[in-house]
C-alpha cells in the first residue's frame, strides 16, 4: 500500500488551499512526491518534498528567541543529483508557529549549492528559518546567534531565504503560468 508521508499531505494542502493549484500523487514511487498543475491541467511541475521535525527546543534560549525552526535533513548526494523532480520543498514544522515553513527550491540550485557547501558523503543540511523570515543552511556553524549571521554572511550560498514561503512558492506558480 502507497501512502503520502506528513510533508508530501502539508505540502499538497498548501498548493491546494492557498495557491488554489491542483496536486496529483504518483502510484508508482518514481522520485517525484508531487505533481502540480495549474487550475486548467495544462502545465505542470514536479516537486520532492522532504519533512524536518524541530530541533530548537533543545537549543540554546538564544536560539530559541530568534529562531523559528531548525530542520534536520539527511539527502542522498546521486539521489539529488539525479532526481526528475523540478523543484525540492522542504517542509520546516515548528513548534513555534502553527502553519510551517516551506523552502521551495529548483533542484538544480539545491544541487549546486550543496556541492558547493558539503563535498563529499550523505548530506546533512541543517534549514533554519527565523522570527524576521530569512532562511539559512547551518551545518557546520555553531549554536552561537552570532557565530550563525557571521556564517551566513560569509558564504551566501547558506542564505535561502529567497526560496523561503511566498517567495519559493512564487518562482514555482510563475512557472505554471509562464
Amino acid at each position: 500500500m502507497f501512502t503520502i508521508h506528513a510533508g508530501e499531505y502539508l505540502v499538497g494542502l498548501h498548493l491546494q488551499q492557498r495557491l488554489g493549484l491542483n496536486v496529483w500523487i504518483p502510484a508508482k514511487d518514481t522520485g517525484i512526491d508531487l505533481l502540480v498543475t495549474d487550475r486548467a491541467n495544462r502545465r505542470t511541475v514536479s516537486l520532492q518534498a522532504k519533512y524536518g521535525k524541530d530541533f530548537l527546543p533543545g537549543k540554546s534560549a538564544v536560539l530559541r528567541d530568534s529562531l523559528r525552526c531548525l530542520s534536520w535533513f539527511a539527502l542522498n548526494r546521486n539521489k539529488l543529483k539525479d532526481s526528475p523532480a523540478e523543484f525540492w520543498v522542504f517542509v520546516l514544522h515548528s513548534f513555534k508557529s502553527n502553519e510551517p515553513d516551506f523552502v521551495v527550491i529548483p533542484k538544480i540550485e539545491l544541487h549546486q549549492r550543496l556541492t558547493e557547501l558539503h563535498s563529499n558523503g550523505t548530506l546533512h543540511i541543517y534549514l533554519c528559518s527565523t522570527e524576521s523570515d530569512s532562511c539559512w543552511e547551518t551545518r557546520g556553524l555553531r549554536d552561537d546567534m552570532l557565530e550563525l549571521e557571521e556564517g551566513v554572511r560569509k558564504n551566501p550560498l547558506r542564505d535561502f531565504t529567497q526560496y523561503l514561503n511566498a517567495k519559493g512558492w512564487a518562482a514555482l506558480s510563475e512557472k505554471l503560468t509562464a
